[in-house]
């Protein structure tokens, strides 16, 4: 019994060690990151493009079929979101393979803003998490959902909803209807197989699941759903 606890004592200081280590690696790379620009100058710097679309300027239409699908959790938590995380282990285990994430949208702004051309490892995982917490606690959740809406790549060269409305449909946002806001809201997932312009059978296949998320999550009546037309305007 007592080499067992000696065993879990030294198990314990070992992680706590690595994490620590871990921890100051990845705030190195989140400080870097804001000594060459910092976040109330790269907000602003989104927020002061002539195509920024602000909150209320975006259809709720669009709003609910983005959270409905990426984060529907998004209203109630903060950075992360440890529910998502946990369900997204689980499947992927079921699975075998990697098919489900749970990055939240705050965490996807982060990425877009800062290091949406850096190398995916360790540090820069950290160093979005922590960039996350900082958007929480500065930003509201309309604030960090405009900036995610305005950062995202929506396929065929289209970063921001502004651009994907003109180009895909030739529309301001907010006069996106039901059937546009679905199909957009499931683009960012993976633009390169989703874009309605690459294959529009498997961005049938996402704005469907986009559909059944809106449904679920109680964004949307069944009755209405089966009226909407899949891929509508290709």
């Amino acid at each position: 019994m007592k080499l067992l606890k000696r065993i879990l004592f030294i198990s314990i200081i070992v992680i706590f060690i690595l994490a620590l280590i871990f921890g100051l690696s990845g705030y190195n790379y989140y400080n870097k990151a804001v000594s060459e620009i910092a976040l109330e100058e790269k907000v602003k710097q989104v927020q002061s493009d002539e195509s920024f679309v602000k909150y209320d300027d975006l259809p709720k239409n669009l709003i609910d079929a983005t959270v409905a699908v990426e984060d529907h959790r998004f209203w109630e938590h903060g950075s992360i979101d440890l529910v998502s995380i946990g369900r997204a282990i689980f499947s992927n285990i079921k699975a075998g393979e990697a098919k489900e994430g749970g990055s939240t949208i705050t965490q996807q702004v982060s990425k877009n803003l800062y290091f949406m051309n850096d190398k995916y490892n360790r540090d820069r995982k950290i160093a979005e998490l922590i960039m996350s917490s900082k958007l929480e606690k500065n930003y509201s959740k309309q604030q960090i959902f405009e900036l995610y809406v305005n950062t995202i790549y929506y396929g065929n060269g289209y970063y921001g909803i502004k651009a994907a409305a003109k180009g895909y449909f030739n529309k301001d946002p907010k006069d996106l209807t039901l059937s546009e806001c679905t199909l957009l809201a499931g683009v960012p997932n993976a633009p390169s197989k989703y874009a309605p312009t690459v294959n529009l059978e498997l961005c049938k296949e996402r704005q469907a699941k986009v559909i059944r998320s809106m449904v679920k999550y109680g964004y949307l009546s069944q009755d209405d759903a089966d009226k909407i037309s899949l891929g509508v305007g290709f």
